[in-house]
């Protein structure tokens, strides 16, 4: 059981204590959405730092002239809300959440609240509406970042510039800062005509209450994201949830523009981030970061064509999709359409895939009925060119699976290469295996080296017996490690007849961080349950 070749992480259904007080059909529309593109940029980013954050703990000095000298010179004349927008919709995003107001408290509109806003710099026009009006132009749903903490607020109000609640300020002055961010987020709700979706960032506590309910006030229809719904922040949660959630990830390591020592994600890692995404049922919101002048930087702009390639060939398998019985089976990952008539498989992990060559899959999950038939996104199954050969897609149903036979026909480089997964769409397929419910239990017992686990074994599936498992690996020490993974560890293999708490164990652990996560072995696949960490020390 050990040596079992397919492995897919678990669709199970998290439950979270209370319903969201958005409208169930906006956040049905997130969920069909998918991918949106994240902005975040300020005036900061002409110094190429992180925004906002570099004035916590900053002296007075530095502290003044970013306040008072920095808006002096920033003046984005490059920027084009158009071309931005329009590189967002050719790489498949369906939404844009841009940065109003970050926590340095510089609003990017022509408010009235502050004068520490773009008005008053060299650029004098209003961001915001730019961003807005070319959203609309090209048919993108309109969402803004806005954070209810604001640093020039605090300094203002001779308070220490801190990530920090309004608890521990007082009540005058809590008074006034509840009324200066209800101002902003009137002006910025009713300015621009409807707004469709707000991200909250920092606040979390009586300031996010506060705001919340006073702009659904203003527009019952607004989505609310962070604040609202599950939200993880550079990663990509182990399994699929009930309800929508939106991951948010840099393409490099630095949410806004970083000029030097930068790393990128490149296009091949962003789709598969936005493939175990939608096979996760959720959203992935994809920053970049502008430069001073408003230009996307040139890797930025290039990975994202990268992305609007492989999009424009296999759109149907990430727009309007819903997870399938399982994410994955190895290196093939699932989704199928919201009416359920189709399952697309997404063939990642073929290296070196040569234009014109006939490769075979084995499929567990799938099952063909009379009506079945398998094709190639973005291929017409006829003709290779420069090639006398049968590209037609096959395929047999086994006892052990499907078993799918197709050619990589399309040329979409010069040079007949393309790195990146080809799509596989099943049509009137069936479920061939009810998987087994299996949690990860966030509370692993440590004792010098010794580690216990305790996995939950809801339900068998199909199977009268299955293995049960823990999975663990050192943990990722950077974004991009994070995405691309290390290889899993197997523990030993408990056998198991009945649902249940099963007792795994792991000794003589050497010192670090690790991640873990339970494991169920069915005579078919294996399954994992959500991601979980541990430090040895």
């Amino acid at each position: 059981m050990r040596d079992l070749a397919l492995t897919c992480i678990l669709t199970v259904f998290i439950t979270f204590p209370i319903r969201s007080q958005n409208k169930l059909e906006k956040e049905e529309w997130l969920k069909d959405a998918g991918f949106g593109m994240f902005i975040h940029w300020s005036m900061d980013s002409q110094l190429g730092i992180v925004i906002s954050h570099s004035t916590v703990g900053a002296s007075e000095d530095y502290t003044n002239r970013y306040f008072n000298e920095l808006p002096k010179t920033f003046n984005p004349t490059d920027f084009d809300a158009n071309r931005m927008v329009v590189l967002a919709k050719l790489a498949g995003m369906k939404y844009m959440v841009f940065t109003a107001k970050h926590h340095s408290g510089f609003c990017m509109w022509d408010t009235e609240t502050t004068p520490f806003n773009i008005m008053n710099t060299p650029y004098k026009q209003d961001i915001v509406k730019e961003y807005i009006e070319a959203c609309r132009k090209h048919g993108l749903k309109v969402g803004l970042y806005f954070s209810p903490e604001d640093f020039w607020f605090l300094h203002q109000n001779d308070e220490l510039i801190r990530r920090s609640d309004i608890d521990d300020i007082s009540e005058e002055l809590r008074e006034k800062y509840i009324d200066y961010n209800q101002r902003q987020c009137r002006e910025l709700l009713t300015r621009y005509g409807p707004i469709d979706v707000m991200f909250f960032d920092g606040g979390e506590g009586s300031l996010i209450k506060v705001l919340k309910p006073f702009c659904w006030g203003i527009n019952p229809d607004l989505l609310v994201t962070r604040g609202e719904l599950q939200t993880p922040e550079q990663y990509l949660p182990g399994i699929t949830s009930e309800r929508v959630w939106e991951s948010c990830i840099t393409m490099g390591t630095q949410w806004q523009f970083k000029p030097t020592n930068e790393s990128y994600k490149s296009g091949a890692q962003i789709i598969k981030m936005l493939v175990e995404t939608r096979a996760k049922g959720g959203a992935l919101l994809l920053n970049i970061g502008p430069d001073a002048y408003g230009n996307i930087p040139f890797e930025q702009d290039r990975n994202l064509r990268e992305v609007a390639a492989w999009y424009f060939i296999n759109h149907e398998a990430v727009d309007n999709v819903h997870p399938w019985i399982i994410t994955n089976e190895g290196d093939i990952w699932f989704c199928q359409s919201k009416d359920g008539k189709n399952v697309y498989a997404a063939l990642f992990g073929q290296r070196d895939w040569p234009r014109g060559e006939r490769r075979e899959f084995l499929i567990n999950s799938v099952k063909a009925t009379p009506d079945t038939k398998v094709s190639v996104l973005g291929q017409s199954d006829k003709i290779v060119e420069y090639m006398d050969l049968d590209p037609v897609s096959r395929f047999n149903q086994e006892p052990d699976g499907l078993k799918i036979s197709v050619v990589r026909a399309q040329r979409i480089y010069n040079n007949h290469k393309w790195p990146n997964p080809i799509v596989l769409k099943l049509e009137n397929v069936e479920k061939a295996l009810d998987p087994p419910v299996i949690r990860t239990v966030d509370d692993p017992g440590l004792a010098d080296r010794e580690v216990t686990f305790i996995v939950n074994l809801d339900d068998l599936g199909d199977a009268d017996r299955v293995g049960i498992a823990i999975q663990y690996r050192k943990a990722p020490t950077t974004l991009n490690e994070r995405v691309a993974g290390a290889d899993w560890i197997l523990t030993e293999v408990i056998d198991a007849d009945n649902p249940g708490k099963y007792k795994v164990i792991l000794e003589d652990m050497d010192p670090g961080t690790y991640q873990y996560r339970a494991a169920v072995i069915h005579p078919k696949i294996m399954i994992s349950g959500e991601i979980f960490s541990f430090t040895i020390n």
